[in-house]
């Protein structure tokens, strides 16, 4: 496995809002969507391409498009809903797959209650959203369904990771072809499964306490 934590000025300056407790929702919803955008460029960065033969104005010459089949991206209800917009608008023609997974705040395990993906993901490069890298139990159950189906190249996309997470996702998925992309890792987990400093429930903050 491997994690690369994106390390530029406007990437912290936005983390820092985000983690900022006044923040209202609104203004959280539009800095993840912005942060995600470029922890997005980074993610991509091996996506597969073709060469592609092409006219321009003035003559012919060659470029790239990306290659079939074509990459999805797959946000974990509910808070991964808030990064698909600025996933998708660097990946416009990516396809969008669903899981719905709650993890249970006593023992902290994570379990799937709605599932809209493809039953054959092979050759697939995968790109899952998730806000918080916390306990690992999420990402580690998703990551093992898409590769289940078939997908050989999956990338997580997280706000921020813990050390905890990262732990578990390299010992649970070694040698899996993974890698996770995420703003920040912070120093720890909680006794209740939060990442401290981190940013609180990013579900909530999107959306409110339901």
């Amino acid at each position: 496995m491997r994690i690369h934590v994106v390390d530029h000025p406007l990437v912290a300056h936005k983390l820092t809002t985000l983690r900022d407790e006044r923040t209202d929702s609104p203004t959280f919803r539009r800095l993840a969507d912005e942060l995600v955008t470029l922890l997005a460029y980074e993610a991509t960065r091996d996506v597969r391409t073709e060469v592609v033969d092409i006219r321009t104005p003035v003559a012919g010459t060659t470029g790239v498009r990306l290659s079939r089949p074509r990459p999805m991206v797959v946000p974990i209800i509910r808070a991964g809903l808030g990064m698909l917009d600025g996933m998708v608008r660097l990946l416009p023609t990516a396809e969008v797959g669903f899981l719905g997974m709650i993890r249970d705040e006593s023992t902290l395990q994570a379990s799937t209650y709605a599932n809209r993906l493809p039953e054959d993901l092979s050759g697939r490069q995968v790109y899952v959203l998730d806000p918080m890298l916390a306990t690992g139990g999420t990402l580690v159950t998703a990551i093992r369904e898409l590769m289940r189906r078939g997908a050989d190249d999956v990338t997580a996309v997280c706000l921020l990771a813990a050390p905890e997470g990262v732990e578990v996702l390299e010992r649970d998925l070694a040698g899996a072809p993974v890698t996770v992309v995420t703003a920040a890792v912070d120093e720890r987990l909680n006794e209740h499964g939060f990442i401290v400093p981190g940013l609180g429930d990013a579900g909530d903050r999107m959306y409110g306490v339901v």
